[in-house]
This record gives C-alpha cells, structure tokens and sequence, in this order.
C-alpha cells in the first residue's frame, strides 16, 4: 500500500478535498486502484448532528455513516463506494480508545496521546485502506488521505504526529506527503509567497517535509515564483504545482495534469508509467447545447448544504448536453413570479418546520401549472402532504414531525422511543421495487435498484389507498414503506424517499435527475 497525504496551510477553505479528490483521479487515470480516507478533527463521532448551514451537507455512504462532505467529491472523482471506515474524527479515535481502555485492552498501560492515540490513528488508516474492494474486486493500491483543519491548528496535533510517524514508518517510495497552501496576489497582480513558507516552517516544526506543494491562487504561478519557493521550502521546483481556481472543479485534475503532477507523483511513489485513459476527461468536459433554469427551494441559505444536488444536476445536465443553471429561492421569501421564469422546481431534504409552508406552495404551483419537479426525502413527503391537502381533501394533512393534524405522514415504527439521534435514523443503502410502468422503472432501466436513504418518517400507510385513488401513484416500495411517487398527465412529477443525488458520477448520472433536466428541457419547448 502506498499512501499519498494532503494537508492544508496558511486558512481552511482552499481546497483540499477536490486537491485530494483530483490526485485520486489522476492515479486512477493512470490506470491503478485508489481509495481515500478523510480525517476531521472535529470531536464529534460523525456528521450525522452537525448544523449544515455552519458544516455544510452531511453525505451519507452505503453503510449509512454520515459523513463529511467531502466524501462525496471522493466518490464523485473517483468513481468509488466508501463506508464509514474511510472517515475518521477525533470522537471517533478517543471513543475507541477509551473504550479500549475501560475494556482492559492496554493492560493496565497509562493511556496517552503517543502511543495510543497515534496507533489507533495510523490503525485505521491501515485498515481502511488495505479491507477497501471495489465492485470489480480489486483491492486498492494508494490511499489518499486528507487531513482537515489548517496545519497549526491544535486539534489536528495528533493526527500530524500520526502522520508524521506513518512517513518514516513507510519511507521514501511508499509515502508522499502533498501541501496545499494559499498564495494571495497584491494589489500589482504578483504572488506573495510568504504566507507558503510560513506554512511550510509550521509543517517542519511537526517533523513534517512536504514533498509536493500546491499553491492555490487566482492567477498561475510563473516559472519565477515557483523557483522562489523551491529555494525557500526544500521542494523540487517540478514539486511546485500551480493550482488557479478552475471554472469546473472537474477541470481541476487536467490542470494538475498540466502542471506535471502525475509524473512527479508517480516518481516519488517509484510507480512505472502507465498509458494515460483520459476518457473521464471527455464526460467532463462536454459542451452544452441547452440551458435550462431550476429554482431549488432552500431552507438553508448556504450552497454547500446541497452539493450533491448541485452536482447530480450537473451530471445529468452535460449526460444530455444541456447546462443546467440552478436559481436559489429561499422557501420562507420567494414569490410565485420566481417560479413563473425556471424550467423545473426541486424540492430538496431538510428537518424541521421553517420554510415547510413555501416548499409546499412551491409543489402546488408546479402540479397546477405542469411545472417539472423533482422532490428528495423531505420534498417527497411534502408532495404527499400537498396532495392530501388540495386534492383527497384533508385541509390538515401535515406530518408528524411538524406538528398536530392529519397525519400524512409518520414516524417510522422503528423510531418509536429512540432517544440518542445520532445515527440512528434509516440509513445507508437499502432496496427498491419500482413499477414496471413506471417513468423511474424507464430511466433506471430496472425494477430493481438501490439507493441511499436518511429520515425517520414514512407516508402513512392509513393513507396510501386513499391517496392513490385520487391518482398520485406510489411507483417505489420497499416493503410497507413507500420509496418513490409519479403524478400522471404531468411532464414531470416525480419525487424520491431516498437520495439519489448521494451516487450520482459524472460517467453515471442519476436515474431520476436525468429525467428531471431532460423533462425541464423539452417542456421548454411547448
């Protein structure tokens, strides 16, 4: 196993992720097996609890372990599955270890950061990287691991320390260690490189070498100035890669390729040259012939809560070469004149009451005015709740995790009397039986599929009867519960339990979004 580890430097929110992620890419398009770990320092076991407006979304992975977002742009890059193995918090590693401890594991050992933190630390790393398979069978051959937070930062002490042991543990040739840094441009348009060799003198002081550095700017970085940091931080000048901000994050891994990254990392991996497959290169580079307009109404005001979304539409927009551009409207402000110019509504995921009313105003306009939609988890069963209201007739129809009324909606029976939130709601893969008939069971190409799920109420099924008689079909089912729901005589009226926003790719994109775009660009057309 060979291990490539990204850090970060100077402030957070330089990328990283799509750094680690585009890394992944480049190796694989080299034609070798890469898996990927990520590693937040925050204490929290997972981020199942965290607020998304402030952490951003939680991705969920096929085991159901709620994760950093960041997973999903691994996922995404690298055409993979990961579990809950391949995310690491501090909660996670000082749970384990106390509970070892409690257990008598250490035999009575004085507990410490150094060994046994860094153990468990560098443990399941090993683990995760070496138990990953993909579906084909192969096992990996690199992992890439991101360490988040900011070089410096006290919470990612040991995992550095850990890291640090990793490098001499595994020498030259099986370890590399990548260096993502800010270089910020004067008002004369020159890049400063002092905030990079202040970055690099932190890693050092950890006993850390940087063997590649990334230096993320607006402008590319000349010949000139990626001497200088040579000079200044001990990296071969071809170990100093420009990384301008791209107008697609997918575009990232060409312009590493650009910059040499993948002959400097294969050099220092000791990896013999494959012959290059830019297929994916091609898929992401599509140009559009299409645009379309879709309103996303949001409860939270902060993009990266719907990333996944931001990118199934993405995929399935350049799959039929249509640009997609997404309008935010947020759901407790907009007006019915903001829906009057977009080609197509969604109804996105969410919990709790505020903006539950404009969301399902917004599923009214799009039913009455044949309007596509396309609803996920919460917009699923906000679709139910609207039709039971303006159509069976229950004027009271709501949910009951929003409160008193005819329950349209209901705790799963599983739920009943869980009281510790975290992770315990329906989770992770589970299956679906679509309707043959059915627009899903067409774009799926199946009656059978799997899909990712996170929620804890179902459609009641007092209702479903009634509901279906009024003519809202329920076209996915797993078991009693109700997956999936098709309006008839409609362009586009399809809403989803689950997520399949959580394993759309760029090279696959989802069943459900396709049909969405492509509904959106032809109803553009009557």
């Amino acid at each position: 196993m060979k291990y490539v580890v990204v850090t970060g430097g100077v402030m957070s929110g330089l990328g990283k992720g799509i750094t680690a992620a585009s890394i992944g890419r480049i190796l694989i398009n080299r034609g070798y097996h890469v898996t990927s770990v990520k590693i937040d320092p925050y204490l929290n076991i997972d981020a199942g609890l965290m607020n998304p407006a402030q952490h951003g979304e939680v991705f969920v992975l096929k085991d159901g372990g709620e994760a950093d977002l960041d997973l999903g742009n691994y996922e995404r890059f690298l055409d993979i599955e990961l579990s809950s193995d391949h995310n690491l918090t501090t909660g996670k590693i000082y749970s384990s270890v106390i509970s070892k401890e409690r257990h008598g594991d250490y035999l009575g050992a004085t507990v410490q950061i150094i060994p046994h933190i860094t153990d468990e630390i560098k443990d399941r790393i090993k683990h995760a990287a070496e138990s990953w398979v993909d579906k084909h069978g192969n096992h990996a051959e690199i992992c890439i691991v991101e360490v988040g937070g900011t070089v410096g930062d006290i919470e990612s002490m040991p995992f550095l320390e850990a890291v640090r042991q990793m490098h001499w543990e595994y020498g030259n040739g099986d370890f590399a260690l990548v260096h993502v840094t800010l270089l910020p441009a004067d008002n004369m348009g020159d890049l400063k490189t002092k905030p990079t060799q202040h970055s690099i003198k932190a890693l050092r002081e950890l006993g850390l070498e940087a063997d590649i550095i990334v230096g993320r700017s607006s402008l590319s970085i000349s010949e000139a100035t990626k001497r200088k940091i040579s000079a200044f931080c001990d990296v071969d000048a071809h170990a100093v890669i420009s990384a301008r901000t791209a107008p697609d994050i997918y575009l990232v891994p060409l312009e590493l390729e650009k910059e040499g990254m993948a002959e400097v990392l294969l050099n220092l991996l000791h990896l013999e040259p494959r012959k290059p497959d830019n297929s994916w290169y091609s898929i992401v580079s599509r140009e559009y012939k299409h645009r379309v307009i879709v309103a996303i109404i949001t409860k939270y005001g902060v993009e990266d809560v719907y990333i996944s979304i931001k990118e199934a539409l993405k995929h399935a927009g350049r799959s039929i070469e249509t640009e997609v551009v997404i309008k935010w409207l947020d759901a407790e402000t907009y007006t019915k004149e903001d829906l009057a110019d977009v080609d197509g509504i969604l109804i996105p995921g969410g919990f709790g009451n505020r903006g539950i009313e404009g969301m399902i105003s917004a599923i009214e306009y799009a039913r009455e005015n044949k309007k596509p939609l396309l609803g996920l988890c919460l917009g699923f069963q906000l679709c139910v709740i609207e039709f039971m209201r303006h159509v069976v007739g229950y004027k009271d129809a709501t949910s009951e995790e929003l409160g008193a009324g005819t329950h349209a909606i209901a705790l799963l029976p599983e739920q009943e009397g869980v009281k510790d939130l975290g992770g315990t709601m329906r989770l992770g893969n589970y299956a679906v039986t679509l309707d043959p008939k059915s627009c899903l069971a067409g774009l799926y190409g199946s009656t059978e599929i799997v899909e990712r799920h996170r929620h804890r109420y179902e459609v009641n099924p007092a209702y479903i009867d009634e509901i279906e008689s009024k003519g809202l079909k329920f076209v996915g089912r797993n078991g009693r519960r109700m997956e999936a729901l098709e309006l008839g005589n409609h362009p586009y009226f399809v809403a989803t339990q689950f997520h399949p926003e959580f394993r759309s790719r760029p090279s696959r994109p989802s069943a459900p979004f396709i049909g969405f775009v492509k509904a959106c660009r032809d109803n553009q057309r009557k």
